[in-house]
């Protein structure tokens, strides 16, 4: 006989609040686990084809690994110095480029020199945010760096965690699958299939358009002669997954950077310009349709409501579970909306329309 429904909701409930409490307690610390998981759900279709091509499952993650190993390799030598120095470079220029935004509005608005001025009183606010706020910011990275053992365990620890579990895939799944409760097996199997087909469209898919639209703006913005090209065109990519967000935030920064560089030569401005136009009709008309699809099943509001929740909760591993849990929650939402749309509850207890009778002649 199958438990009662207060009680099995009192068991899900307590595994919910076990989940959680385990977030705010061990946080950074199951941050490499976390990492390692999303890599091995975002590899595991490859090592399936790899698997459908005849090699063995050792073989496969082998394989995986070591094309892994050498793109990290290269990244390491080659792209991110660069991007860390022109991080640094970045923060450091900040203040100057405060400084000629005001100059350059000067000139072109004399009211702004009149003390009284709105704008002026904004600008002059804004100013002492930036060095306030630029010196958290400074410290900030200065402490992370001062942690590099962290960082070395890090790199260490996750590659390591992704390649067990991306080597027992198959076998932790069938394994919770004989765990699951019989009467709910078969619901449980859907709801789960759900989950999972959105997660491959948005972390799989999106995490593909990311990376493409990534190094797509950086080497185009290289190419154009951009000062910080491969930061803005990163910073770009990695939040082309909030729609519009990525391109507009992205564009606005490559813009505002290329009128300080390039101004008077509006060519090399028109093509900045262009980069972020063309990058947005290939995301809209190309990469998201092939790699994404249609239906997600994540709406863009509700996308950033998790993460500003979970991030604001749980800090970045939260921001890091934020996008599964989100997904989950989506599912499981329809769900129970199309249980009660089913129920008595929404259809009440009216008896049926009689028929209407038949007016004598």
């Amino acid at each position: 006989m199958a438990l009662p429904v207060s009680t099995q909701l009192k068991y899900w409930g307590f595994a919910s609040v076990f989940f959680f409490l385990l977030l705010w307690f061990l946080g950074d610390v199951i941050l490499p686990f976390v990492l390692g998981g999303a890599i091995a759900y975002f590899l595991d279709p490859v090592a399936d084809r790899l698997e459908k091509m005849g090699f063995s499952r050792a073989i496969s993650v082998t394989i995986i690994t070591l094309i892994a190993l050498m793109i990290f390799v290269v990244m390491a030598l080659l792209v991110i110095p660069t991007l860390v120095e022109q991080t640094a470079n970045l923060i450091n220029i900040a203040p100057q480029l405060f400084n000629d935004l005001q100059a350059f509005l000067t000139d072109r608005f004399p009211q702004l020199v009149d003390d009284t001025s709105t704008l002026r009183q904004s600008l002059i606010s804004v100013g002492e945010t930036i060095q306030e706020r630029g010196g958290q910011l400074i410290e900030t990275v200065l402490s992370s760096v001062s942690s590099l053992i962290n960082v070395v365990v890090l790199l260490v620890i996750v590659p390591v965690v992704a390649f067990y579990l991306l080597y027992d895939w198959d076998r932790m799944v069938a394994e919770i699958d004989r765990l699951l409760p019989r009467d709910h097996a078969p619901v449980i199997r859907q709801l789960a299939g759900e989950i999972d087909n959105t997660l491959a469209a948005f972390i799989r898919g999106m995490g593909t358009v990311c990376l493409v639209l990534g190094t797509y703006y950086a080497v185009a913005l290289m190419l154009v002669g951009l000062q910080f090209g491969l930061v803005v065109g990163a910073f770009a990519g990695l939040i082309t997954f909030i729609p519009y967000i990525g391109a507009l935030l992205g564009g606005a920064l490559a813009i505002g950077l290329a009128l300080f560089q390039f101004w008077g030569d509006w060519v090399s401005i028109g093509l900045v310009a262009g980069i972020f136009m063309i990058g947005q009709v290939l995301e809209g008309n190309v990469l998201t349709p092939k790699l994404v699809g249609s239906s997600v099943g994540l709406h863009p509001v509700w996308l950033i409501f998790a993460l500003s929740v979970f991030g604001a909760l749980f800090g970045f591993v939260g921001m890091l579970v934020a996008v599964p849990v989100a997904a989950a929650i989506g599912v499981l939402a329809r769900f129970a909306t199309g249980q009660y749309l089913g129920s008595k509850l929404y259809r009440g207890l009216e008896p049926e329309d009689p028929e209407p009778e038949q007016d004598a002649e």
